[in-house]
Order: structure tokens, then sequence, then C-alpha cells
């Protein structure tokens, strides 16, 4: 599936959870599976909380957040070595 497709999948109406990015015909956050994923979560696990989901669905999720972080950048504190 192409990054093309994968956005496709993914869905932002202001009438719909404030406007924020939700899986098409879902009011499933891209944010919330972005979240479940970095806390370790795998595709599966998603997918078995969610039945309505696809594997596709939580790949787009990704490909979203992809895109987000070529336009947008978050400030992350510097380490120091001790």
């Amino acid at each position: 599936m192409t990054r093309q497709e994968l956005l496709s999948r993914i869905s932002i109406d202001p009438g719909i959870c404030f406007g924020k990015p939700c899986i098409k015909g879902h009011r499933i956050w891209v944010s919330l599976i972005l979240d479940f994923l970095a806390s370790g979560m795998t595709v599966k696990e998603i997918l078995e909380q969610y039945p309505g989901l696809e594997e596709a669905d939580v790949l787009a999720c990704v490909a979203y957040g992809a895109e987000m972080a070529r336009e947008r950048y978050i400030e992350i504190p510097l380490e120091t070595a001790s």
C-alpha cells in the first residue's frame, strides 16, 4: 500500500472529534493509536481492542505521524553526559 493510499484512510473533519485527525469512518484519534504503539502495544493488541480496525488503519496512523514529523518539531531536552 502506498503512502498516499494509507493517508487516505485518515480523516480530518471540524465537526468530528474537534477536527482531530481520526481513522476514516471511526472516532478513533490518530494520536491515540500512536500513543498505544509508543507504549509498547503491538498492532495485534490494538486490533484486538478495536476489532473494527484493520492493520492498514494502524499503518495509516504511523504514516500520518511521519508526515507530521516532517512539518513540525517538538523540543526535546538534550541529555548531558555524566
